[in-house]
């Protein structure tokens, strides 16, 4: 089987970067957000190898998500790609939560 190529929405590509931009902010360094990204990067290569292992969610039966650290990063798959749709801070309010 080919590997599957991970793709970044603009929304979630946004949000990623929002949450980094916020983490070199509040600790006045990049080195949290360097692993942190590096951490998204990597569990996401895992999941285009895996795609089964993220948890179906309720709001789409084509949606799933990975847990990476305190943010939930939704994705849908198919045979060729990872097509990562929302990168959610699992402390928000979820009532507010849109993935497409």
């Amino acid at each position: 089987m080919a590997k599957r190529k991970i793709n970044w929405t603009e929304k979630a590509n946004f949000e990623r970067k929002e949450i980094l931009e916020y983490w070199i902010n509040r600790n006045k360094s990049k080195t949290y957000s360097i692993k942190l990204n590096k951490l998204f990067v990597e569990t996401m290569k895992r999941v285009a190898d895996f795609p089964e292992i993220g948890r179906k969610t309720d709001l789409d039966e084509t949606v799933s998500l990975k847990i990476v650290r305190d943010y939930l990063v939704f994705y849908e798959y198919d045979e060729s790609q990872i097509k990562i749709l929302a990168v959610w801070d699992g402390n928000r309010d979820e009532s507010k939560l849109k993935i497409k």
